[in-house]
């Protein structure tokens, strides 16, 4: 099927052309060991002849994991169950903030921005545990990029997998960690988590390059001074983007109204494992060190051959895991981040993001460092290559047409269209609940499309229509990754399947739609659930622009209770709510995503 995308707003489209991947470098490859025990018969054509040696994990092995499983593991077919829980408690809460100086009502996770990391090991099982105090909100968390292979009912999403959380009540996900990598966690209550409600995930793994030091994460994302439900409200009836005040670095930058400059420090002679995490709202990132160079090992959850870049790009929702080794001057360097240009929001902050790398012992005075070349510009992805080899069939994709469309009268509503419908779910009424009482009719606007195939082969065109101003999107699936079989900025797709590329594509969770152009994308229908697809800027995706993948639909597991509590306490609160305050805080051409 095909999608169409509308909006009324007169957005130029600057896309330039994708960066070259440089070759990998030989003396960070890690060195993998295995044991011939155990090792499944894959494996062993992917790996050939095992040596002998039990695999373990250190900076000089990075390739190693535990037992037989390693870097080479395909981790759709095989991850450890490690038997061990990990547990968190997520306390969300209105506060008031100043992360760049500038004083501002925030929603936060713990009482910090950045809320705390959750870090578990490959192969873990998670049990987290929500509880709300928001006032006037009702909210969610949902764990970005995980594939909740078999547990749909954790996915955290409201309308689909489940009512929002009402204020005051408490809500347990439980689920297993069956990839690794580097990802975060937010809310998916319309526009809420451009407020501060989001944290980052780490799922301790193997690497494809040797690290000795993990830095742990660095998430990015660009800061209204007003709140998020504000000015969603305006850019609902606006004709361009809404122009963001700033970029924070791990949760802290610098403005006119003071703030500081957040600070990593690196260890002379070490190579350092950086996590970039861009948790943004509009702004693609660019992001550079000065006097050193990245050694790009991941994409999302996807491990891929390393390739050395002096900056990369990172699209809202992706997450690049990065090595840095500290062989310059020991001195202060600045890390520089730029926004996608004019293809992406504007920022009034864009050309002064920073944020400073220390090398120990280098003292406290900012840096003088000057950067080899500007940061690029532009909204594109990395173009990466995955380790562990997939072959996708080839076959025809479905198409779905994504068109941009002014809604007639209201004020001139602005809505994005998917085959002319903009996605509305019902908080009240969640996909899942109509899974549980055996109802398959939808509403339209609820935009489910019934993939009921098992372990079938799902191939989709996003085709933006000619009409519709040439914006790019990130493009987020939940429940799976996806392979890029072909990716066009300012073009119509041909039809032609010569141009698929099925050999190794591509594999993450969040991918570019190009300005004016299309995305194909496949995935597999191994995974039973309710599962959204969408734009992950909120305000597109809160006007209208995703759908829904009802997946295997008499093999979906919506057990565990949390349907029938959740959803009553949340619409008696709703219902209070309404009453005493004439309206709740969604307002009309909201999808509530």
């Amino acid at each position: 099927m095909v999608f169409t995308i509308g909006k009324a707003a007169a957005l130029v489209a600057l896309l330039c052309t994708l960066i070259t991947a440089l070759p990998s470098i030989e003396a960070l490859k890690p060195r993998v060991a295995w044991k011939e025990n155990g090792l499944s018969d894959h494996q062993k054509r992917q790996n050939g002849s095992p040596t002998d040696g039990e695999c373990t994990h250190g900076p000089s092995s990075r390739g190693c994991w535990h037992g037989d499983f390693n870097i080479d593991t395909d981790m759709d077919e095989h991850w450890p169950n490690t038997g061990k829980v990990v547990t968190y408690h997520l306390d969300i809460t209105n506060d008031t903030m100043a992360p760049d100086g500038f004083s501002r009502p925030v929603m936060v996770v713990n009482g910090q921005l950045p809320g705390p990391t959750i870090v578990a090991d490959w192969g873990d099982i998670l049990e987290i545990t929500v509880t709300s105090h928001l006032t006037a909100n009702g909210t969610g968390i949902h764990w970005h990029g995980m594939r909740q292979l078999g547990t749909n009912q954790m996915d955290g999403v409201n309308g689909i997998t489940e009512c929002p959380i009402a204020p005051g009540e408490t809500r347990f996900f439980r689920f297993q960690a069956t990839q690794y990598g580097t990802t975060w966690y937010h809310s998916h209550y319309s526009v809420q988590y451009g407020d501060g409600l989001w944290g980052t995930i780490i799922i301790n793994g193997p690497s494809t390059a040797n690290y000795d030091i993990d830095l742990g994460t660095l998430p990015i994302t660009d800061w209204f001074h007003a709140t998020s439900f504000t000015v969603n409200a305006a850019t609902l009836h606006a004709k361009g983007p809404p122009t963001s005040d700033n970029i924070l670095v791990n949760g802290s930058m610098t403005s006119s109204s003071g703030g500081k400059y957040a600070e990593t420090t690196l260890t002379p002679g070490k190579s350092h494992l950086l996590r970039i995490v861009n948790v943004g709202i509009n702004n693609w990132n660019h992001v550079g060190l000065d006097g050193h160079k990245f050694t790009v090992v991941a994409a999302d959850f996807t491990p891929i051959v390393p390739y050395q870049a002096d900056s990369i790009n990172v699209a809202v929702g992706q997450r690049y895991d990065v090595i840095i080794t500290a062989n310059s001057t020991v001195s202060n360097y600045w890390l520089r981040v730029g926004t996608g240009g004019r293809c992406d929001g504007p920022n009034s902050n864009a050309a002064n993001i920073r944020s400073i790398f220390r090398y120990a012992g280098a003292g406290s005075a900012e840096p003088n460092s000057t950067a080899a070349t500007p940061l690029p510009t532009g909204c594109y992805d990395e173009q990466v290559v995955p380790y562990v080899k997939t072959t996708v069939p080839q076959n025809t994709p479905d198409r779905l047409s994504l068109g941009f469309t002014d809604t007639a009268g209201s004020g001139d509503l602005v809505q994005w269209l998917v085959n002319d419908v903009p996605m509305l779910v019902d908080l009240g009424y969640p996909t899942l609940q109509h899974v549980v009482d055996g109802n398959d009719t939808f509403a339209k606007a609820r935009n489910v499309f019934k993939v009921g195939e098992k372990h079938k082969w799902q191939y989709w065109v996003i085709q933006q229509s000619a009409a519709a101003p040439p914006v790019p999107h990130p493009i987020h699936l939940h429940g799976h990754d996806f392979y890029i079989l072909d990716q066009q900025a300012s073009t119509p797709w041909s039809g032609d399947i010569s141009r698929l590329k099925t050999d190794n594509p591509v594999r993450r969770d969040t991918a570019t739609l190009p300005g004016g152009g299309y995305l194909v994308l496949a995935f597999e229908s191994d995974n039973p659930g309710a599962w959204l697809m969408h734009c992950h800027i909120p305000f597109h995706v809160s006007a209208g622009l995703g759908i829904q993948f009802l997946e295997r639909m008499d093999e979906i597991d919506a057990s565990g209770g949390m349907l029938e509590g959740g959803c009553k306490s949340w619409k008696a609160w709703e219902d209070d709510f309404v009453g005493k305050r004439n309206g709740s805080i969604l307002i009309g051409g909201d999808s509530g995503l």
